[in-house]
C-alpha cells in the first residue's frame, strides 16, 4: 500500500527538518554560507564524479556565481549505478550538449530547502513538481520519511543530506542520479 502524505504529516515532517538542518551535512568548511556550490563540491570526498561532470559542462562559473540555486547532488556511489562506458561517452567534448542538459536537470533555481519541499508537498497533497535549470521537471513525494524524487523517466533518487546551505544556494544529497532523457 502506497503511503499518501497528509498536510499534518507534512507539517510535522517540516518541523522536524527545520530544527535538526541547522548545520551543513556537505561541506567541509565549518564557516555556513561562506563556500559557493562549486567550491562546496571541489571540498567534498564523495562528490568528484559530479565534479568531473560539471566541469566538463562548463558549469563551474555558473556553480560559483550569485545564484540562488538549488543543486541535487549524486554521490560517487549514485554515479556507479550507471555503466561506466555511458559516463565516459557522456564527458566526451563532442557530448558537452547532453552533459549540460544531464548537468542542469540536478539543478533547480532558487534557494529550495527541505522545509520548501515539504510544504510545498503539503499544498500539493503530498506531491510537488519543481522545473529543472534544464527545463524538464522533476517531482517530489514523501516515502516514510524520506523526500524522494522522480524524473520523467520513473527513476527516483531520496534525499540523504538535505540543506547543505552555502552563499549561492543549497545542495541536497541524493543515492542516485536522475535523467532528463535516456543515456
Amino acid at each position: 500500500m502506497k503511503f499518501l502524505a497528509t498536510p499534518l504529516s507534512l507539517l510535522a515532517l517540516l518541523t522536524s527538518f527545520i530544527s535538526s538542518s541547522q548545520t551543513s551535512l556537505v561541506s567541509v568548511n565549518n564557516d555556513l554560507f561562506k563556500n559557493t556550490i562549486i567550491l562546496s563540491t571541489e571540498e567534498s570526498q564523495t562528490h568528484k564524479m559530479l565534479l568531473t561532470a560539471v566541469k566538463a559542462a562548463g558549469m563551474e562559473k555558473i556553480l560559483a556565481g550569485d545564484g540562488p540555486f538549488t543543486v541535487f547532488a549524486p554521490t560517487d556511489i549514485a554515479f556507479e549505478k550507471i555503466p561506466a562506458d555511458k559516463i565516459a561517452t557522456l564527458l566526451r567534448p563532442e557530448n558537452k550538449r547532453a552533459l549540460r542538459s544531464f548537468v542542469t536537470y540536478h539543478i533547480v533555481a532558487g534557494n529550495l530547502t527541505a522545509a520548501k519541499i515539504l510544504m510545498a508537498m503539503s499544498n500539493g497533497k503530498g506531491t510537488a513538481i519543481f522545473t529543472t535549470v534544464q527545463g524538464s521537471e522533476l517531482m517530489a513525494t514523501l516515502d516514510g520519511l524520506d523526500i524522494v524524487l522522480t524524473d520523467c523517466f520513473g527513476n527516483s533518487a531520496r534525499i540523504t543530506k538535505a540543506d547543505a546551505n552555502q552563499s549561492n544556494g543549497v545542495i541536497h544529497v541524493i543515492d542516485s542520479v536522475i535523467l532528463p532523457n535516456q543515456l
